[in-house]
């Protein structure tokens, strides 16, 4: 394994959106409700994350941001220009950086729904669903609480004060009485 890393992030500089070009084969769609979320998350947290660009000032990894950019009227963004990177890097580049963007991951889901509480609860709630990056609904479902498994219809119900012995390991429904 190769252990010596370029540090590409060190060396950030302002350029003109104009100076920027569009890769033309980049195979990465990007739907207007994307660039707005991201125009939003420009808005609240500022450009955190630079527009890489070839030498010649061809997008490599940023074109979501650079179309934010442009959305907001801004003239300027901060690139980090690949110097010496072969045509077919930047090509693998461009592919890698979109895909692996979407890869495994995924949420610890209680953790998350802990923090989206506590910012839209505990802050100043200026933090909505859609600056998260999450759509109304999508953050309906997540914030919901979990929905209490009902007893089968042929168990009988009983009080909550009486002393259950028995939980169904599967739906979790608890009850009282001999199992058959």
């Amino acid at each position: 394994m190769n252990t010596t890393v370029q540090n590409l992030a060190a060396s950030a500089e302002m350029w003109s959106i104009e100076d920027l070009i569009p890769y033309a084969r980049n195979a990465k769609k990007h739907s207007d409700e994307q660039v707005k979320k991201i125009a939003k998350s420009i808005e609240e947290f500022g450009f955190t994350m630079p527009v890489l660009v070839a030498e010649d000032g061809t997008i490599i990894a940023g074109h979501g941001r650079v179309l934010a950019a442009k959305l907001l009227g801004l003239s300027e963004v901060p690139v980090v220009v690949a110097k010496g990177w072969s045509d077919e890097k930047r090509r693998a580049y461009t592919i890698a950086d979109n895909k692996l963007s979407e890869i495994g991951g995924g949420w610890d889901e209680e953790i998350l729904k802990l923090e989206i509480e506590a910012l839209l609860n505990d802050g100043d709630g200026d933090y909505s669903a859609d600056l998260l990056g999450f759509g109304d609904k999508e953050l309906e479902k997540l914030l919901a609480e979990p929905k209490q498994p009902e007893a089968p219809e042929e168990f009988p119900s009983y009080g909550e004060d009486i002393e259950t012995e028995h939980q169904c390991p599967k739906c979790g429904y608890a009850w009282s009485g001999k199992v058959k």
